[in-house]
Parts: C-alpha cells; structure tokens; sequence
C-alpha cells in the first residue's frame, strides 16, 4: 500500500475515500456515475431542505450539490461565493431574486449566477430542487501573514 492509503497497481483495485474502486494502472481518475436524479428525487420527502446530495470523491476540482426547499421554502438574500455557479432546476418552481429582477425558475431551467452576485431563491407551491455545479471552494490553510 502507498504513502496516501492506496493499493499501487501491483496490489490491485484501491478505493478513493468515497468508496469507489480506483484503478492505480490509470493515468487519473476514471470517470464513473456518482448518481441517479430518478433514485435521489424518489427518496426525498416533501419537507427536505438545504443540500440533499453533494459529490464525494475527495480528489476532485468540481463541486456539485442537489438543493432541496419546500414548498414556499425560501434561501434568505445574499451575495454569492468568490465563483460562478451554474444550476439546473430538476423538480418543482420557484423564483429567483436578484438585485434588480426576479428569474422564473422550472423544470429545465439552467441559471448562471455569476461569482459574488446578490441571489434569493423563493419555492413554488410543490417545492423548488435544483443541481448546482461550480468549482471547488479553496479550502482553509495555514499561511504566513504578509
């Protein structure tokens, strides 16, 4: 086994921290199906909230979650992270709020919010679940202070 805790390519199939097999005779990573839509939404109750999915590989520059809100369920004004962020509506209505219009939001819809703009999201009468896809926040370190 290796210093980072996977088998080498000689001692067969590892795992990358998310349960996955990870093939060590690959140059990277393999692409590989992280989930099902269908599954996740059949599994949801009407009253779930906040993030009911997210994208585990540990090694990875991506981050992708699932929102859930209510029906009539709402995410409070606020500006967005330091990144863009695309969403796909998957299931329910809703708007979203800007600075200066509201964006009707339904099934299909994809959004671009632009890093650090001002967004609220109000859920339709059956609920509001959406995709969002952005890269990877940097995570906290410990530096020296210039």
């Amino acid at each position: 086994m290796s210093d980072d805790g996977l088998e080498s390519a000689h001692d067969g199939p590892a795992h990358d921290g998310s349960g996955e097999r990870v093939d060590r005779t690959a140059r990277a990573l393999l692409p590989r199906t992280v989930g099902h839509v269908d599954e996740l939404l059949g599994e949801l109750d009407g009253q779930a909230r906040g993030s009911v999915w997210q994208l585990s590989p540990a090694a990875r520059d991506l981050d992708a979650n699932v929102i859930a809100l209510p029906a009539s369920g709402s995410i409070e004004g606020h500006v967005g992270p330091d990144l863009d962020v695309l969403i796909h509506v998957l299931e329910g209505s809703g708007t979203l709020r800007t600075e200066s219009q509201a964006v009707g939001l339904e099934v299909g819809s994809l959004v671009w919010l632009p890093k650090r703009s001002w967004r609220a999201f109000e859920a339709g009468p059956q609920g509001l679940r959406y995709f969002t896809v952005h890269h990877r926040k940097p995570g906290l370190s410990i530096g020296t202070r210039v």
